[in-house]
């Protein structure tokens, strides 16, 4: 069977317990879908931390290492991805925080969305001197950037970022389908994307709200990657009758991979792919000396 990239994302910043009880809020409930998703094949876990008591998204770095450690205590190997959102924290130094976590919880990925851009009801503010800081800040951590494509414009700001050297020789990418002011889930805008992306990067499709399993279809049929998960999408059906978990997206996306003679890429392979640390105690990328491309 030929293997495809699951990167698995539980929580987000929007989900609520109010919109959809299944959302893993605390620690606990979020490690043990990570657990869970790890068990049916997920290379990456797309990690946002919450407030306990409130259930608001936070940057605090010691909430994000519990969550990690809960994880690593079980899986040593899952590529953890920590997220840098700047949907409700403005301030570069503050959204870096939960890098600077180290040792046995120190995350392999950031996530870095390429541009600021509309959602439904909110913007997500990244002017270009933020994405430059979070960039610098995690190469000299040795932290590896997961980028995030909404738009054409955000593919081609990779070449840019190349071009500055600041980011990795080989590179992760999520390209996210649905939005209202961004691609949307068919081939045509799919192919747009992926042909202004650099040769060789390893590319998942996440679909947001009903689109989900579209946009999730069309990546394993084109053969990308995808993502899954309640962050993009609280509902099993598009009619919204049945409330979703992560289990259930999940099983319902690897069933159909299944059947399509896929099986997920494991996390020691997708980090070899990628000039990952190995786990088990060495996390981040392992080849350092960024990439520069000529002629730009």
């Amino acid at each position: 069977m030929q293997p495809y990239i699951l990167n698995f994302a539980p929580t987000g910043m929007v989900p609520t317990k109010a919109l959809n009880p299944n959302t893993p809020i605390s620690v606990a409930e979020i490690v043990d879908d990570v657990l869970h998703a790890a068990e049916l094949g997920a290379s990456i876990a797309h990690i946002h931390a919450r407030d306990p008591s409130t259930g608001s998204p936070i940057v605090c770095p010691d909430t994000y290492g519990s969550i990690v450690a809960g994880i690593r205590a079980v899986d040593k190997t899952i590529i953890i991805c920590v997220s840098l959102s700047g949907r409700n924290v403005s301030d570069p130094s503050l959204r870096a925080a939960p890098l600077t976590l180290d040792g046995d919880v120190k995350p392999d990925m950031g996530s870095l969305t390429l541009s600021s851009l509309n959602f439904a009801k909110q913007p997500s503010i990244n002017a270009p001197t933020t994405i430059e800081y979070l960039t610098n800040e995690m190469q000299k951590r040795g932290i590896f950037p997961e980028l995030e494509v909404f738009d054409l414009g955000m593919s081609n700001y990779i070449a840019v970022l190349q071009k500055k050297q600041l980011l990795p020789p080989r590179l992760y990418g999520n390209i996210l389908l649905g939005n209202i002011f961004g691609a949307q889930p068919n081939f045509s805008h799919l192919a747009a994307l992926t042909a202004g992306l650099p040769s060789g990067m390893q590319t998942s499709v996440a679909g947001l709200g009903d689109y989900q399993l579209t946009a999730n279809v069309l990546g394993l049929a084109s053969g990308l990657g995808i993502r899954v998960g309640l962050e993009d999408n609280l509902w099993q059906d598009r009619t919204r009758q049945t409330l979703a978990s992560n289990s259930t997206l999940l099983q319902r996306v690897t069933a159909i991979a299944s059947h399509m003679a896929l099986s997920p890429l494991p996390p020691a392979a997708l980090r070899k792919r990628l000039g990952l640390a190995p786990g088990s105690g060495h996390y981040g990328y392992a080849i350092e000396q960024p990439i520069s491309v000529e002629g730009l």
